[in-house]
């Protein structure tokens, strides 16, 4: 089995809040500026690439218990550390199915160096296998989740894909043009999984996807339908987006759509 990271670089179970993932990622950055011919903590830190540096802003949340879940994905175990303290600490069946079918459709959705943006990233399951992948990958999500999703997406990358993913904030409908001008920002793909349930954030949602599509940016949404609302959030997607159903999974009930943003 392909991995990553040794079993000496993986990290431990985590029980003790963010200073193991601290320590890990002093460790590894340590190793990189060595790799790089630096001397050490204190060399030249403008020898790791930039996006190193936006993925050491955050801190994982101190929840009172972690656990480490093992999935394989495009020839990888992949490690998560998730949480049941939060909606966007855990791996949902959307995610699950997303990555099933990035991982089928590799070469036909030409993953290579695409650029990709995840909208609720979460615990990073779907990043981290676009990343696996060949994507350059721009995970996204609320502020108390990027800690972790950065720790995630750094165990599982780091010194062994071609683009390090990086992590950004994004609250749905908010300072999307000043975070994601137009005019720097083009995404291939927009990825999606689990983000429409029942909460009060589903027209600032779709804002954002209308938002983040220009043209020639295909959107690819999976979605556990669970109540009415998630249909409904459905009928006006197609209003937003020429939509096609790409795939289901009966066992989970997860379908999975693709979208073009619909212009005048």
């Amino acid at each position: 089995m392909d991995m990553c990271l040794s079993s000496e670089q993986r990290p431990k179970h985590l029980v003790e809040g963010p200073s193991s993932p601290d320590g890990w990622l002093e460790a590894e950055k340590e190793k990189t500026l060595q790799k790089d011919g630096a001397s050490g903590p204190s060399g030249d830190f403008n020898k790791i690439e930039p996006s190193l540096h936006s993925l050491q802003e955050f801190v994982p949340t101190n929840y009172a218990s972690y656990t480490q879940e093992n999935y394989l994905f495009a020839g990888k175990e992949i490690v998560m550390q998730e949480s049941i303290e939060s909606y966007g600490a855990v791996v949902w069946p959307g995610a699950m199915a997303l990555c099933q079918y990035l991982e089928k459709h590799t070469e036909e959705l030409n993953l290579q160096d695409a650029k990709i943006l995840e909208i609720g990233a979460g615990p990073g399951l779907v990043s981290t296998v676009a990343s696996i992948l060949g994507a350059q990958v721009t995970a996204t999500d609320m502020p108390d989740v990027l800690g972790n999703l950065q720790y995630n997406l750094l165990r599982n990358t780091l010194n062994c894909t071609t683009h390090l993913p990086e992590v950004r904030e994004l609250v749905w409908g908010e300072g999307l043009e000043q975070n994601f001008p137009k005019s720097t920002f083009y995404y291939d793909y927009i990825l999606a999984s689990d983000v429409v349930y029942h909460h009060y954030f589903l027209d600032k949602l779709l804002t954002t996807m209308e938002y983040l599509c220009q043209p020639g940016t295909v959107l690819l949404w999976a979605n556990k339908f669970r109540f009415s609302a998630d249909y409904e959030f459905l009928e006006k997607f197609k209003q937003v987006f020429d939509t096609t159903f790409l795939a289901e999974f009966p066992e989970s009930t997860v379908k999975i759509f693709k979208g073009t943003r619909k212009w005048d």
